[in-house]
């Protein structure tokens, strides 16, 4: 890799990084999120907001602007997390063995599911999409036991063997799929986004 496109991803990096501090997100992980709701319009005032493997927050940081004070957030992730919102309830837990009422709580649906979740990398580029697809199968299991109909879907997914079986599924249950890759992604990274609108039901 020649140092000039190097030098321009780490400055990209850092212009997501100084914005994110700048406008008091966590991470600028915020900005893949605003993207996909730039391209997809998945939030609405008063929605009820799910967010998969949601540490450090900032996917919930813009969810809740989004959905507003009457809005309902949940997220779960391994390990408590520190942001604290007066419409935020966080379930420390493991996706894979968590209830769907865990994760509902006293909520009849969520209107929106969202998994930023990403596998812990080996360097072995076939397991670590192998291991992105079931995170992402076991979100996509989720979202379908959740979701309200006409509900919205979004995660992150490496793209491997099983992507094109994984997409198909999608079209089968709702009516738009689209794929996002969100410029504050590193350019080399081989993660895009799902974005699944109108959840059939």
């Amino acid at each position: 890799m020649s140092k000039g496109k190097l030098s321009d991803r780490r400055n990209r990096r850092d212009e997501f990084h100084k914005k994110a501090k700048k406008e008091g997100y966590l991470a600028r992980a915020a900005f893949k999120l605003e993207t996909i709701d730039d391209k997809a319009k998945i939030f609405a005032p008063g929605q009820r907001v799910l967010d998969l493997g949601c540490s450090p927050g900032s996917w919930l940081q813009y969810a809740a602007k989004q959905v507003g004070p009457q809005g309902q957030l949940v997220g779960i992730d391994r390990g408590p997390i520190q942001l604290q919102l007066p419409n935020l309830r966080v379930v420390v837990g493991d996706v894979y063995k968590v209830s769907v009422a865990e994760l509902t709580g006293e909520l009849d649906h969520f209107d929106v599911v969202l998994s930023d979740m990403a596998p812990d990398t080996s360097g072995v580029r076939r397991l670590d999409q192998d291991r992105s697809e079931a995170l992402f199968e076991r979100a996509l299991e989720i979202a379908e036991a959740t979701l309200a109909p006409g509900g919205h879907f979004a995660a992150k997914l490496f793209q491997g063997a099983g992507f094109q079986n994984l997409i198909k599924h999608c079209r089968s249950q709702f009516d738009k799929v689209r794929m996002v890759k969100p410029p504050a992604s590193r350019s080399a990274s081989i993660e895009q986004y799902v974005v699944c609108t109108g959840y059939q039901g």
